[in-house]
């Protein structure tokens, strides 16, 4: 992780909040809508990010690992100051590093707490709700001097259960309570369902799996991602620093995967953690999500991701997937 042994935590959704995403998102719905995006250095105006914290009317909570990023924090206030009810939990860890945020939320009079070390390592979800309806789920932070130089994934959720799940566990979080969190349709959880989801998600894949990841060091995962590639299904991955996962990366090889890495620490930045299995085919599955591949992400961490099955997401994961493969450095 990029700040001390979380060095390499940043939210630039493929290369930063001040780039190209999807257009737009979706309305608030009765029925579940799916929108994925990726940021890249290409830049746009106005992120999609900040459209969403923006749209909010009554309510807007926010779980975040990380919030230094002034537009965010100036969007938030403006938010309160409009009559929306805004909340905050952010890693307790991160106190220092998130003062500057903590500091303006609360003098604007938004709720803001920081999660209790004692129930989670970290608090490492990256999550946005806005009235109740609509939840955003990243695989990166609020961390604007990485947002250009990063890579990462969001998808935008109106499915009412994911919704209502997401907003139970923030509830909790906030008030500072124990909960088990339920998986709603799509979602999966740290500490609780993340690495069985994780682990149905390899298994499941019959001809590809292609695997974006910045750690990669969980046994289980992969083993699995092992087990796949000896069972003829084309394997692709894609990884930070692939000098730190050695071990891992030439077993992939040698089941008959292929790795490539990047490990610049000021270019381009693999900091996504995303999983798609059979790209194209009617059961294609996508996961993406806060979790990186390392016990203490998935056993000791508050973090959320989504699974699913769904044509749009999967092609924005995909096509971002690719560039990246081809543009890294085989192993």
């Amino acid at each position: 992780m990029r700040i001390g042994a979380f060095r390499k935590t940043a939210l630039a959704l493929a290369g930063g909040l001040a780039a190209t995403a999807l257009a737009g998102y979706p309305a608030h719905a009765a029925t579940g809508t799916y929108t994925g995006f990726v940021f890249n250095t290409s830049s746009v105006s106005e992120p999609t990010i900040y459209d969403f914290i923006n749209s909010a009317t009554t309510t807007l909570d926010m779980t975040m690992y990380e919030l230094v990023d002034t537009t965010a924090v100036n969007d938030l206030v403006a938010r309160e100051k409009a009559g929306v009810t805004v909340r905050v939990v952010l890693d307790g860890q991160h106190a220092s590093y998130n003062s500057s945020a903590i500091s303006k939320l609360k003098a604007a009079g938004v709720g803001v707490v920081e999660s209790n070390t004692s129930r989670f390592t970290y608090t490492h979800q990256k999550t946005i709700t806005i009235d109740g309806d609509q939840s955003m789920i990243l695989t990166g932070n609020l961390t604007s001097k990485y947002y250009t130089t990063s890579c990462d994934y969001g998808v935008i959720d109106t499915d009412a259960t994911d919704v209502a799940a997401i907003e139970k566990v923030f509830n909790a979080d906030y008030a500072n309570t124990a909960i088990t969190p339920g998986d709603g349709d799509d979602l999966l959880w740290s500490p609780n369902t993340a690495t069985s989801r994780l682990l149905s998600v390899i298994n499941g894949a019959t001809k590809t799996l292609d695997v974006e990841e910045e750690e990669f060091s969980s046994s289980s995962l992969v083993s699995a991602v092992v087990a796949r590639a000896k069972a003829g299904v084309q394997v692709r991955v894609v990884v930070e620093d692939p000098s730190s996962y050695s071990s891992e990366v030439s077993e992939v090889k040698a089941a008959g995967g292929t790795v490539v890495g990047y490990s610049s620490s000021t270019g381009y930045y693999i900091h996504a953690k995303a999983v798609v299995a059979d790209y194209g085919l009617s059961d294609a599955t996508v996961e993406l999500g806060s979790m990186n591949w390392t016990s203490n992400s998935l056993d000791s961490n508050r973090e959320l991701g989504i699974i699913l099955n769904d044509t749009g997401v999967e092609k924005v994961v995909e096509t971002q997937f690719n560039s990246d493969y081809a543009g890294g450095t085989a192993q």
